[in-house]
């Protein structure tokens, strides 16, 4: 099972995300399969992110359509990494 590691950056995402009136109760689920290290099912779109060196190991998944959560799985550390959380015009 996976340590969740919320980054400064996420904090201010997600409470920008409840203010929109998004359910904290889906991304919950989703963070669900990750700790448990389980496949997401296909409806979350789960990919690589591969723009550039930086999003090295980064990985993106569609909490709803427009909603997305940025996260890096550390296995060597057993940490759940939490980058950004919001809209496609948030992130990118």
């Amino acid at each position: 099972m996976l340590k969740i590691r919320y980054h400064k950056q996420f904090k201010k995402d997600f409470k920008l995300a409840m203010k929109r009136g998004l359910k904290a109760e889906l991304l919950e689920e989703v963070l669900n399969f990750l700790v448990q290290e389980k496949e997401l099912p296909a409806r979350y779109r789960d990919h690589q992110l591969t723009a550039s060196k930086h999003f090295q190991g980064v990985r993106e998944c569609h909490i709803q359509p427009d909603w997305l959560l940025v996260y890096k799985v550390d296995k060597e550390k057993l940490l759940l990494n939490l980058l950004r959380t919001g809209g496609h015009s948030d992130l990118f």
